[in-house]
């Protein structure tokens, strides 16, 4: 069983959000209810199963951030990037940062209404209760107690490192509220991120370095290192962010992976592909390369978010059950074979696609065809070209949305046996050792110490069997175009490129889309605040982000 099969996950969904709900009784004495029990922390924290439970919930919703939106927050993290932009033509998603990106609209506020109603609630009402000297008794030993505050602070830390990232000075939410507040200060982005660092370096203390396979999905030590790791690099403590960094990658526990494993190891592929099929993505399945990683659990209550399994397929793939042969028919059909349905809200960009294997194009794992599909065949039995290979594409909607290449590692088989609505029942990876190195890499580099910072990178171009990079050649940048080559469609690339401030230069220079790079100006390497939030505390004042009106 794992974390997030429990039952009663939306039990507890329930509690937290009706728990401060005021019920007003009629009159009538024959409507008044006596209630048996009342869900609230006072009488539902009072067991380990308890805590473990709301943990559960906590699970449930820092995963929602991918299935709690469709095709928007998450995929808001990725288009209108260096790597990609959006694909289908009726999509304005992130085309014009000017009109799109503003206090007022859903953009700006997805994120930060999902981590400061979620995220941040939850974890504080698990660290508030267990942390009281009333509530000792419930747990076993000082240390299973430490352990359940650790991995709520681990997630305290992961909802404000996210609202740092994209929005700078924001609030920092260090308890749980159980009626309105209206006066929040916002806090510097430092002091953001001084926060989080000791949250994580309390739970990077308590957690446990491995977790059984029954608890699969569960946050570990080097979960919390891998992420102190890069808050540090936001504080400008180098050596301490190398040193986190180090926790992980010299801890005996994880390795970057150079042979075949796992469900299709006898299949034509390679060990990068590897990585990502479905069954592989976590340590059970031999996989030493993954941190953390989101649950998905078909045919079980909670197991698939909101909004029922895994989207990246939904988003990612190209628009395919739309291309017609030459002949103007049908030429793709998702009952032949194990495509899922795209709707091309997030197109690679050209540089993603092609500049960035200059050199290496045909040595780089990373490119292979088992990696990147560019290559398509029609597969509609009813199509006079079935069969086929797809011939080049020349108009801007084929091109665009209709088939294009992208990045195999997001394919999976489709949610409880439905291919047509473009979700898969793959588990998702959200950490994994090959971003360490990188993050290893960046703390070398921004601490004067190109040699080790190319070091690094070769650990993870070694094994992608392209061509080490030299000292000489190690810049900002050049991470960037790495963690693309190795990270695309798993980091949120946008977060990334705020905290890093290059957002603005990045889309300038690579974007393919001429209206984004002319839209996008110095202001948008951070979001605005939501006017909503501006608005309802109206017992504060609050900054608005520059620039922004």
């Amino acid at each position: 069983m794992k974390i997030l099969n429990r039952k009663n996950v939306n039990r507890y969904f329930s509690f937290i959000v009706f728990m401060s709900v005021l019920l007003v009784s009629c009159n009538d004495d024959f409507l008044k209810e006596k209630p048996i029990a009342v869900l609230s922390p006072e009488n539902t924290l009072k067991s380990v199963e308890g805590y473990e439970n709301l943990i559960s919930s906590l699970h449930y919703y820092t995963r929602e951030e991918l299935t709690g939106d469709d095709l928007y927050r998450y995929f808001d993290m990725f288009t209108g990037t260096d790597i990609c932009t959006s694909g289908q033509i009726s999509v304005t998603q992130f085309v014009n940062y000017e009109t799109y990106l503003t206090p007022a609209t859903a953009a700006a506020s997805r994120t930060w209404n999902w981590c400061y109603t979620s995220i941040l609630p939850y974890a504080n009402l698990i660290i508030e209760e267990a942390s009281k000297p009333e509530n000792s008794g419930v747990f076993s030993s000082e240390r299973q107690k430490n352990e359940i505050l650790a991995e709520a602070r681990f997630f305290r830390a992961y909802g404000h490192n996210i609202i740092a990232n994209l929005y700078g000075d924001a609030f920092i939410m260090d308890k749980y509220y159980r009626e309105p507040k209206t006066d929040f200060e916002k806090s510097s982005r430092k002091d953001i991120y001084n926060f989080i660092a000791a949250d994580l370096e309390f739970a990077s203390q308590w957690l446990p370095p491995t977790v059984p396979k029954t608890k699969e999905g569960r946050i570990v030590k080097a979960a919390a290192d891998h992420l102190l790791a890069e808050v540090y690099i936001s504080l400008g403590e180098y050596k301490k962010a190398v040193e986190s960094a180090d926790n992980v990658i010299n801890s005996g526990l994880y390795k970057l992976m150079t042979e075949r494993f796992g469900v299709d190891k006898d299949k034509p592929g390679d060990v990068f592909s590897d990585l990502f099929k479905q069954g592989n993505s976590n340590r059970s399945a031999g996989n030493l390369e993954s941190i953390y990683v989101w649950q998905f659990e078909e045919f079980t209550p909670g197991g698939g978010g909101s909004g029922g399994g895994n989207h990246q397929p939904r988003g990612w793939l190209p628009f395919l059950v739309q291309l017609t042969d030459p002949a103007g028919k049908l030429g793709m059909s998702l009952n032949v074979d194990t495509l899922l349905r795209g709707v091309a809200i997030m197109r690679p960009n050209t540089y993603f696609l092609y500049e960035l294997w200059k050199g290496n194009w045909n040595n780089d794992m990373r490119n292979s065809k088992y990696n990147i599909k560019r290559d398509f065949y029609y597969n509609n039995p009813s199509s006079a070209y079935f069969g086929k290979k797809v011939e080049k594409k020349i108009t801007v909607t084929d091109t665009m949305q209709r088939i294009y290449p992208y990045v195999r590692k997001v394919e999976g088989k489709a949610w409880q046996g439905d291919r047509n609505n473009g979700r898969s029942g793959k588990d998702m990876i959200i950490y994994r050792l090959a971003e360490t190195y990188l993050l290893r890499a960046e703390a070398y580099l921004r601490d004067g110490d190109p040699g080790n910072a190319a070091k690094s990178i070769n650990f993870v171009r070694e094994r992608a069997n392209a061509i080490p990079v030299d000292p000489a050649d190690v810049t900002l940048d050049y991470i960037l175009d790495e963690r693309a080559r190795e990270l695309m469609a798993e980091e949120p690339r946008k977060r990334t490129l705020c905290r890093m401030g290059m957002l603005v230069e990045r889309v300038k220079k690579y974007n393919m889309k001429e209206e984004t790079r002319s839209s996008i100006s110095s202001k948008h390497n951070l979001y605005p605040i939501p006017q909503s939030a501006i608005d309802a505390n109206f017992s504060k004042k609050i900054q608005q982000n520059d620039d922004y009106e």
